[in-house]
């Protein structure tokens, strides 16, 4: 019965790691989401821009 706590602490540990690890994947992904739209945005714009200049 002594290894029981010590088992359920090392579950524990390994499900927030798990969550830490999630956490950066999403951060990572609204970063890279934000960096698509901006790059869009801006050839669009440049298309806009081709042309109009015509």
């Amino acid at each position: 019965m002594k290894r029981l706590p010590i088992l359920l602490f090392a579950i524990a540990m390994m499900f927030f790691n798990g969550c830490a690890v999630a956490g950066g994947i999403f951060k990572g992904g609204v970063a890279i989401g934000v960096i698509g739209v901006v790059v869009v945005i801006l050839v669009i714009i440049w298309l806009f821009s081709l042309f109009r200049g015509k």
